[in-house]
């Protein structure tokens, strides 16, 4: 078992320029899925905006990033950034959300997603969220 956390940067339609960017500095692999391509798109001018992204180097470097939706508060720099929690399996991710949870405010309770098989979001007693889920491979549709 192994358990990664990662920085999970938010934008308002402005992910896929950051990341491109990120590469470009970085160097790595680019993955980018859009709302329309996970099945999720709930506002039709959202459709390619970025559900979920990474850079991901062999140097190191990683870091991940989305378009946070219109109809979720967004202020640039206020809430910019999750920390990103995925683990190989059901009972590590389980067993950190428990231990994190302890006076969190949920904003996603853990359960399954179409993405994984678990997923959830809080916000800790220390006012810093957490995205939490269990890795799965992608495959694009």
């Amino acid at each position: 078992m192994s358990v990664k956390s990662v920085t999970h940067l938010n934008f308002r339609g402005e992910a896929r320029a950051a990341l491109t960017f990120y590469q470009a500095v970085f160097g790595g692999d680019l993955a980018l899925v859009t709302y329309k391509d996970a099945g999720d798109l709930q506002e039709p001018a959202e459709a390619d905006q970025v559900m979920w992204g990474q850079v991901s180097s062999a140097a190191g470097f990683h870091v991940m990033a989305y378009d946070v939706p219109a109809r979720l508060p967004y202020s640039r720099g206020e809430n910019a950034f999750f920390v990103s929690l995925r683990g190989e399996t059901a009972e590590e991710i389980t067993t950190y959300w428990e231990r994190l949870s302890d006076g969190a405010t949920v904003a996603q309770p853990l359960g399954p997603a179409q993405w994984a098989p678990l997923y959830g979001m809080l916000t800790d007693r220390f006012g810093v969220t957490w995205v939490v889920d269990v890795v799965t491979p992608y495959a694009a549709p």
